[in-house]
């Protein structure tokens, strides 16, 4: 079958002097944009100034930036002078998320604006929907603060969802089972103009798209914390998963799991190092992979882990999976070694009851099993 006609084809390959202008012309317009960004009065200088500034002081100072979004219009009026200049240029804007159509049903997707340091903010659309629905995502809570100013609200809904956190699970002592449950508030209408102030660590949203696009600008400030970032289920308020919240330790997360999608079994140095980790999150992740790629290698360090880790989760998790790897004693004294297809170990009887599911040479199962399991 032939392949589907693309923009792509019309792409001037063999026209050197027209690409060498389109390099020149998006070279020029970065530039111009960072020379603007850095000037005293830029939004990089405002954002360096509020370098050792709480969350809340950050938000504040920058709030500006969202309320009075003209240098927004005048940034994205250069874009698009620059595609008129040559269709095949690329603005330097960097995408996120959306899906290939554009229309409805695409996932949120946007621009990024800024990423400096802690501080994020970003240009975010909702495509319109022919049917709105409740949100069927989960609900995510990132420790940190945000600011969401609605240009366009498209006709959507907002629905809040809140969690409590205490002083001392911020300060490290999180765990799945003591974890509060999620509420979440009716939906209400969205209103253009309208800005939200958000606690992210407690507070967090989603929306029903309506039946135009919806566009807002959100302001993100999220430092270094020991909370994990957790996900819930709205529907039920249940917690779902948990992971590391640090940026450093997400990067290390999906090297790792990219690693074990390769079968890089020399790479388990690595994997054994980020089991020490601060965050018990990154921790169980790159134990849990290390698992799905090499069970033999991951024993020494997954019985480590089930005696001396200092999350009591982690510790439950890791014994738990290393009753799956361990040999089944027999009535009289002796040893069945009943090996598994799946990780080449022994298991044990009742250890499926008490114990994430089994990892797999492809890691299925061990997604399915976050740390720390409630």
């Amino acid at each position: 079958m032939p392949a589907a006609p693309s923009r792509h084809d019309h792409f001037p390959r063999a026209d050197r002097a027209r690409r060498t202008a389109i390099r020149h012309a998006v070279s020029e317009l970065a530039a111009a944009w960072t020379a603007i960004d850095t000037a005293p009065d830029g939004l990089l200088a405002a954002i360096d100034a509020q370098a050792d500034a709480s969350p809340d002081a950050a938000i504040a100072a920058l709030l500006p930036w969202l309320t009075d979004p003209g240098w927004l219009a005048a940034r994205l009026a250069g874009a698009l002078a620059l595609l008129r200049a040559d269709p095949f240029a690329r603005p330097p804007l960097r995408a996120f998320g959306g899906g290939e159509g554009g229309g409805a049903g695409d996932a949120p997707g946007g621009l990024v604006l800024a990423d400096r340091g802690t501080v994020r903010l970003t240009l975010r659309l909702w495509p319109a929907a022919a049917r709105p629905a409740p949100p069927a995502a989960p609900a995510i809570f990132v420790p940190g603060r945000a600011a969401l100013h609605i240009l366009v609200s498209g006709g959507a809904q907002l629905c809040l969802h809140r969690v409590a956190v205490t002083l001392a699970e911020e300060a490290g002592a999180f765990t799945a089972r003591a974890a509060a449950p999620c509420h979440t508030t009716a939906a209400r209408p969205l209103h253009r103009g309208e800005t939200l102030r958000l606690d992210t660590a407690r507070q967090s949203f989603s929306l029903i798209p309506g039946g135009r696009d919806t566009l807002l600008l959100e302001l993100t400030v999220q430092p270094p914390s020991r909370l994990p970032i957790r996900s819930y289920d709205p529907a039920t308020g249940r917690l779902l998963h948990v992971s590391a919240s640090r940026r450093d330790s997400s990067f290390r997360a999906m090297a790792l799991t990219l690693l074990r999608h390769l079968g890089r079994a020399d790479a388990a140095p690595l994997f054994d190092a980020e089991t020490h980790s601060s965050d018990f999150a990154a921790r169980w992740h790159a134990m849990r992979e290390l698992i799905a790629l090499s069970p033999a290698a991951a024993r020494a360090p997954l019985t480590r882990m089930a005696a001396h880790d200092p999350h009591p989760e982690v510790r439950a998790a890791a014994e738990a999976t290393l009753a799956l790897l361990s040999p089944l004693p027999l009535a009289g004294g002796g040893v069945t070694r009943h090996v598994t297809r799946d990780t080449g170990g022994p298991v044990t009887p009742n250890a499926a009851e008490h114990a994430p599911p089994k990892p797999s040479p492809k890691g299925e199962g061990l997604k399915e099993a976050p740390c720390p399991a409630p």
